[in-house]
């Protein structure tokens, strides 16, 4: 059944703002992805220009693919879904429109310095203060919009995608803020406060989280309120959702030292971070499980729907991850997987199985919604964008799984001297065919992209000022 609410109308403008430069930094983020994986086929795309090496475009891609694309996701569908569920406009649209001018402006300040090699060279940290200090005012800023919102909501129950939602925003703000304390010695140069192993343990106490919050709570927030409106069912379990929850955010947070094993941190250390990252797998896969869950009785809607096929592969390519990170985070499966292409195809199995395909999902039924459509331009494109998005990430992961493996078995072989059987260039060699093949599956997900943006376009296009603006005017909120 349907109520009515207060008829002022949602701010959906930073919605429609933010959605279509997730498109665009998605395109620029996986196409510089596809470019440095080619660059591994054939180095001679380095250009012998100390901008466009590896070294340097390769965190400007985690970072476009992470912050800008991933951000600027969570950014309009937590703004879409906050209004929605709390049946009020966001608290300030003043706050709101500078939170995205603010991310914008930290995104370009990536793109001009990270090929510059102005780099803190923490990973998924690699922004020198200056622009540290506004990107940390920038996420204040949007947990106080957020936030604000909820405390200004016409409904008595806070629906549960917003809890995910607004532990991401906490979580991440205490991470960044912590793990990029340092002394500044010039405008483009800082040295971190903390020295040897702390650093070490602090910087993977973010780099992890900046997984498990960034990249899995608050899309976890899109996929409590996205599966349910898509497959038009009620979420599976709401008290498993809140269960999930608390175990989440409880275990994620004490995972990060299973990225230092069998280094200077102490063995207790790792060994706990291992021990968490295993019982991580229960409250992930109670997520997992109550998305899928959610399509009881509407399986049928997959053979016609491709927006819900988005957002339920999504879900188990999610299973498939978190089931895969804490088998690698035991210490003799990561003797073999540590420093190997196995963890690329592990992050990326997660990253495109799981964080851009939601998003995508996400995004095409919210378009329509924030633009006055009944729906996108061309289901067709839809289908196809699905199937590219499927294919790349498939041929990606596993090539990747297969160099991983290959590379840790050449690295630990032993000659009965006890010489080393293989030398590092000949593991090298053998992953060639695996490096193809990543690119390949690469090109497909990027591919992919572009038909998204044309079918956006299209869509943008086909409405008008008027019908944007009465969509944001409807009075009549389903219920959750």
């Amino acid at each position: 059944m349907s109520t009515a609410i207060s008829p002022t109308a949602y701010n959906y403008k930073v919605v429609r703002q933010f959605a279509i430069m997730t498109v665009v930094w998605g395109i620029l983020g996986m196409g510089l992805g596809v470019f440095i994986a080619s660059q591994l086929v054939w180095p001679e795309l380095n250009f012998d220009l100390p901008w466009t090496t590896f070294g340097r475009l390769r965190p400007l891609h985690t970072n476009l693919v992470i912050f800008a694309f991933g951000g600027c996701a969570l950014f309009a569908t937590s703004y879409y879904v906050v209004q929605r569920t709390c049946q009020t406009r966001l608290i300030s649209d003043s706050l709101a429109a500078f939170t995205f001018w603010g991310w914008q402006a930290v995104i370009v300040g990536a793109i001009v310095t990270l090929p510059l090699g102005y780099t803190t060279t923490k990973e998924y940290a690699e922004l020198e203060w200056p622009l540290a200090i506004l990107l940390a005012i920038v996420w204040v800023t949007y947990g106080l919009v957020f936030f604000g919102t909820i405390t200004k909501r016409k409904t008595k129950h806070i629906y549960v995608g917003n809890w995910f939602y607004g532990a991401f925003i906490v979580v991440t703000a205490m991470l960044h803020i912590v793990n990029h304390a340092s002394l500044p010695v010039s405008f483009f140069k800082s040295y971190s406060a903390y020295a040897g192993a702390t650093d070490a343990m602090i910087q993977w106490w973010y780099g992890h989280n900046a997984v498990g919050f960034f990249l899995t709570t608050g899309f976890l927030g899109m996929m409590y309120y996205f599966v349910p409106k898509q497959a038009e069912r009620p979420i599976y379990s709401y008290r498993l959702s809140i269960v999930h929850f608390w175990a989440l955010i409880t275990l994620y947070i004490w995972a990060g030292p299973h990225h230092l094993h069998y280094t200077a941190l102490p063995d207790w250390a790792q060994s706990l971070g291992m021990a968490m990252s295993i019982i991580l797998l229960a409250p992930s896969w109670g997520g997992m499980i109550n998305g899928m869950m959610t399509l009881s009785g509407a399986w049928h809607k997959l053979r016609t729907d491709p927006i819900l096929r988005f957002l339920v592969v999504s879900l188990a390519f999610y299973g498939m991850s978190t089931f895969e990170g804490p088998m690698m985070a035991i210490k003799t499966v990561n003797s073999l997987s540590h420093y190997t292409d196995w963890t690329i195809g592990h992050v990326h199995a997660g990253a495109l199985g799981w964080v851009a395909m939601i998003s995508i999902g996400a995004l095409y039924h919210l378009i329509p919604k924030v633009f006055g459509r009944q729906q996108m331009h061309s289901t067709g494109l839809i289908n196809t964008h699905f199937w590219l998005a499927t294919i790349g990430t498939v041929l990606y992961i596993a090539s990747m799984w297969v160099n991983g493996i290959t590379q840790g078995l050449m690295w630990r072989a032993i000659n009965d001297d006890g010489t080393l059987t293989y030398s590092f260039v000949e593991a090298l060699q053998a992953s060639h065919p695996g490096f193809i093949v990543r690119a390949l599956g690469g090109a497909f997900f990027a591919a992919g992209m572009l038909i998204m943006a044309y079918n956006v376009f299209r869509t943008v296009r086909a409405s008008n000022q008027a019908e944007a603006e009465a969509a944001a005017q409807i009075a009549v909120v389903g219920a959750h």
